[in-house]
């Protein structure tokens, strides 16, 4: 028996809830490559732009395909995003029962929510250099991930109090083309 992924075991039962293909890309384990198309937003602003550059996002408007690169264990994840003009690299663990992710200077965490199929991450904390930013001037990040037959389609939304948008990419990965190392 395999064990449970770290999207299983926040969500618990409530796991059953999300779209199929939603299910199957967080199930994967080991090394696995995939393919896809995604769309980038730029920063707002300079200071935006300069915070991108810190969590190591992309901070220019593109179209394209996308390769996501996942080594995924039962404890921790490393995704390496392969955006157009961009690599963007992160580590997905579990901290006091909410995903956290590393992402260059930050840690973020995140509370997990599944609704009509849909998985909706959260952030709930974070955390620069190591010292924990103010509930005020915290970030509104919403990544939301749905399913359609084969495809995992992903929408991730961050913006800062003032300074606008710092992130934003959707898209989708084909599921069928999912490469194990």
């Amino acid at each position: 028996m395999r064990a449970p992924s770290l999207y299983e075991t926040v969500l618990g039962a409530r796991y059953a809830e999300l779209a199929p293909a939603v299910q199957t890309f967080h199930r994967m384990t080991g090394a696995v490559t995939l393919h896809g198309e995604v769309e980038t937003e730029p920063p707002a602003s300079r200071l935006a732009r300069v915070l991108a550059w810190c969590i190591r996002t992309p901070r220019t408007p593109t179209r394209g395909p996308i390769r996501i690169s996942l080594n995924a264990g039962a404890t921790e994840e490393a995704w390496t995003r392969h955006f157009p003009r961009h690599t963007m690299r992160s580590t997905l663990s579990l901290h006091k029962g909410r995903l956290t992710e590393r992402l260059g200077a930050v840690r973020l965490f995140f509370a997990l929510e599944a609704n009509h199929g849909v998985l909706q991450m959260r952030l709930k904390g974070l955390r620069f250099l190591g010292i924990p930013c103010p509930a005020w001037l915290r970030p509104a990040v919403l990544a939301e991930e749905s399913g359609d037959g084969d495809r995992f389609h992903f929408n991730v939304h961050a913006s800062v109090p003032l300074l606008g948008v710092v992130a934003a990419y959707r898209g989708y990965l084909d599921l069928a083309t999912a490469e194990r190392a």
